[in-house]
C-alpha cells in the first residue's frame, strides 16, 4: 500500500455497545487522519465511527463541485441511518461545513460538532490579498493560483508542527493534508458556504461549535456566526485558548473529543427521555 492510499483509506469502527453512529469529514484537500484521534476516542466509548475519505474534496483529487461534495456525505449519512437508530456528525474546518450543509437538509440528523467551522478564510496566516480570489477566479489565473500551506500548518504544538513542515517539505503533503490549496477549492469551499448561510436557518439539530482563539485558518468569528444564526434549540460554544486550526490534532485534542462525546451522549439521551415521556 502506498503512502497516499494509507492517509487516504477510510476509518471504520463498526462494532459499538450503543445504536449510535458517528460521521466525521476531514477538513479540504485532507485525510481522515485528521480525525484518528476522536475516532479512537469516540469507538472507546461505544460509538460506531466512519470517518470516509471524500473524492474529488480531499488529498491528491482533481477538485469536484460542493454539489458532489454533498451528496458524497449524504450517501454515507444515509447508510449508517440504515443501520442505527442515532447519528450525529463531527466535521474539521470546511468538513464542518459540510456538516451544517448535511444538518440544513436532514431534520433527522441527531447532533452536529463543528470543529474551527470556517465560511471565511479569514485567519491570521490567510495572504491580505486572498478576498480578491474569487475576481481572479473568473481570469485564467484560477489554474495557475494555489494557496500554500504555511508555518505554523494549523498546529500549536512544536513537535507534531515539525512533522508536518518535514513531510509537506519532502512528499508534499502530510496527513493534515495537501502543501497547498487550488483556487478551484478555494471556489467550491465559497459555495457551499454560500449555501449554508442560504439554509442555516433550518438546522435543527443540537449544535457544538468549537474553535481555537488563536485559529490561524478561520477566525472565531465564524463560530459566532453560525452560533447567531442556526436554528437549534440546544447549541454550545467552546473557545480554546492552547491550539490553533486543527484542533482534533493540537494540544487540546483529548478535550474537543472528550467535549464531543458528552454532547452527542446528552443528546441521544435528552431524545430518548423526549420520547419516552420521562
Amino acid at each position: 500500500m502506498s503512502r497516499k492510499d494509507l492517509l487516504t483509506r477510510d476509518l471504520a469502527y463498526p462494532l459499538t455497545s450503543r445504536d449510535h453512529a458517528v460521521l466525521l469529514l476531514h477538513g479540504l484537500r485532507s485525510t481522515p487522519q485528521e480525525m484518528a484521534f476522536m475516532a479512537k476516542t469516540l469507538a472507546k466509548q461505544g460509538f460506531a465511527v466512519f470517518a470516509p475519505y471524500l473524492k474529488g474534496y480531499g488529498l491528491g483529487e482533481p477538485c469536484s463541485t460542493a454539489d458532489e461534495w454533498r451528496e458524497q456525505v449524504h450517501t454515507h449519512y444515509t447508510r449508517l441511518c440504515s443501520t442505527y437508530g442515532n447519528v450525529s456528525v463531527g466535521g474539521l474546518c470546511i468538513g464542518a461545513t459540510l456538516a451544517l450543509a448535511l444538518a440544513t437538509e436532514e431534520p433527522d440528523l441527531l447532533a452536529v460538532s463543528l470543529l474551527s467551522v470556517t465560511l471565511d478564510y479569514d485567519g491570521w496566516t490567510i495572504p491580505w490579498y486572498h478576498w480578491l480570489l474569487t475576481i481572479a477566479y473568473k481570469t485564467p489565473l484560477r489554474n495557475l493560483y494555489s494557496l500554500r500551506e504555511r508555518a505554523p500548518y494549523g498546529l500549536k504544538n512544536v513537535a507534531l508542527r515539525n512533522r508536518v513542515a518535514r513531510s509537506m517539505q519532502h512528499e508534499g503533503n502530510s496527513e493534515i493534508g495537501a502543501a497547498s490549496l487550488s483556487m478551484h477549492h478555494i471556489f467550491e469551499a465559497r459555495t457551499l458556504a454560500r449555501f449554508v448561510l442560504k439554509h442555516i436557518s433550518s438546522v435543527k439539530a443540537d449544535c457544538l461549535l468549537i474553535h481555537a482563539i488563536d485559529d490561524d485558518i478561520s477566525t472565531t468569528a465564524n463560530a459566532d456566526r453560525v452560533y447567531a444564526r442556526v436554528g437549534s434549540q440546544r447549541k454550545r460554544k467552546i473557545f480554546l485558548d492552547d491550539c490553533y486550526h486543527i484542533i482534533t490534532m493540537d494540544n487540546e485534542r483529548e478535550l474537543v473529543a472528550r467535549e464531543t462525546q458528552w454532547f452527542f451522549e446528552e443528546t441521544a439521551e435528552s431524545r430518548r427521555v423526549g420520547a419516552t415521556g420521562g
